[in-house]
């Protein structure tokens, strides 16, 4: 994933997160705002809670493909995806199927 498909920086963290148009899953969580940009992007944010360092990079480099795999970029809003513990105790294809059903539930 390109970085420049990539939400960075903490205060859009914040501004996304304060919007408040979340969809759950024991899995994950996906924050949703309408975008302010030309594309959409993509944040992904896991906690210590999840492991170690090598463990949370495993995640996110999960998350990533599975990112590659379902978004066309097309979509009209900036997202965040909060990985809740849970994530690590499923396989990539369930993990994957949770985020193919968030991504339909989106509706802005």
């Amino acid at each position: 994933m390109k970085k420049s498909l990539r939400v960075r920086k903490s205060q859009e963290f914040s501004d996304i997160i304060k919007e408040r148009h979340y969809y759950s899953s024991p899995v994950m969580t996906l924050y949703v705002k309408k975008k302010k940009e030309e594309v959409n992007r993509v944040g992904i944010s896991v906690g210590k809670k999840i492991g170690n360092a090598v463990i949370r990079n495993k995640v996110k480099r999960q998350l990533r493909m599975m990112i590659q795999e379902t978004y066309t970029f097309e979509e009209n809003f900036d997202t965040i995806i909060l990985v809740r513990e849970k994530f690590t105790q499923e396989n990539y294809e369930s993990n994957k199927k949770v985020l193919e059903i968030l991504l339909k539930k989106v509706k802005i």
